[in-house]
């Protein structure tokens, strides 16, 4: 049995979700990129999500937002099959588009825990051997002078979407919001941290393939790769879905969060203990969503600071 998800409204998350079988279905071109732009900007809108940083590779998605609402399972579930049944239309494909394994959400905790998981999301074709900048990556993604000002746009795509259907809006906008802690007039210091952190990230992925003795793709080849082709280099699958996140060198803060975290697991397995022995009465620890939302269960509204 997986762990429960704590969903708190206001809450920022890193954000993962893998095509099946690590097929390169997402490989950038321009219907694909429109596809991605336009699918994140309806479910944003409909469900209250902040969208701060964005990249697509070819074969996952990495998104860091804040759920303001307290509804991200609804709006992953908008946004990904959106993009799974328009890219089965797009690449012909036919069965699951995505992996089997739910998507991995990180709750980020501390300012540090953003701007380094911001970083690692833009930083991402670096990291792969793709591109030698992130600037360079041809998918759908943003750069570190759109957050808090930027907005990303995309018609809607022909794949998929009925015209007729007054949801599907022609033109679709998706504006890149500062993280909820940051006020308007530290942006430009955000982005610069942002960037700093991007640049060692940079340098760091470039140290690694130098060590491999490889070099960096390029825009061209990464372009021209199959969609139905899959990636063979190793990944390890060990430690890919973490729950939170406070940066490096915050041992205090993830101390606590860690003990948050346990208290909230042991409070949902007391509660759902009395549940299954028939007490409907059983109260269920702040940010439980399935028993509230699919059972009707009594959740406690008391925030406790992490």
């Amino acid at each position: 049995m997986s762990q429960p998800r704590q969903i708190v409204p206001g809450a920022t998350y890193l954000l993962t979700r893998r095509v099946l079988r690590r097929h390169f279905l997402l490989r950038p071109d321009a219907a694909i990129n429109q596809l991605l732009v336009y699918a994140l900007s309806v479910s944003t809108r409909r469900y209250g999500v902040k969208v701060h940083a964005f990249c697509a590779m070819s074969t996952h998605l990495h998104l860091v937002v804040t759920d303001v609402q307290g509804v991200l399972p609804l709006f992953l579930q908008s946004f990904h099959r959106l993009v799974a049944l328009g890219t089965k239309v797009l690449r012909k494909w036919e069965g699951p588009v995505w992996d089997h394994e739910r998507t991995s959400m990180v709750r980020l905790l501390t300012q540090a825990a953003v701007v380094e998981k911001i970083a690692y999301v833009l930083a991402n074709p670096v990291a792969a051997g793709l591109v030698r900048h992130a600037r360079e990556w041809p998918g759908a993604r943003v750069d570190v002078g759109e957050i808090g000002r930027g907005v990303l746009h995309a018609t809607r795509p022909s794949a998929y979407l009925d015209p007729k259907n007054p949801q599907w809006i022609e033109q679709a906008t998706l504006p890149i919001a500062l993280p909820p802690a940051i006020e308007p007039e530290n942006a430009e210091g955000f982005r610069h941290q942002v960037a700093a952190e991007l640049e060692r990230q940079e340098a760091q992925a470039h140290a690694e393939v130098k060590r491999r003795g490889g070099g960096f793709l390029g825009v061209e080849r990464a372009g021209d790769v199959s969609p139905y082709d899959r990636a063979t280099t190793f990944e390890s699958l060990q430690e890919r879905n973490p729950t939170i996140a406070v940066g490096r060198e915050q041992g205090d803060a993830w101390r606590a969060a860690a003990a948050a975290v346990r208290t909230f697991r042991a409070s949902y397995r007391a509660a759902l203990e009395r549940w299954i022995a028939g007490v409907r009465t059983a109260v269920f620890p702040v940010g439980t969503w399935w028993m509230r939302r699919f059972h009707g269960a009594s959740v406690n509204d008391v925030v406790l600071a992490v």
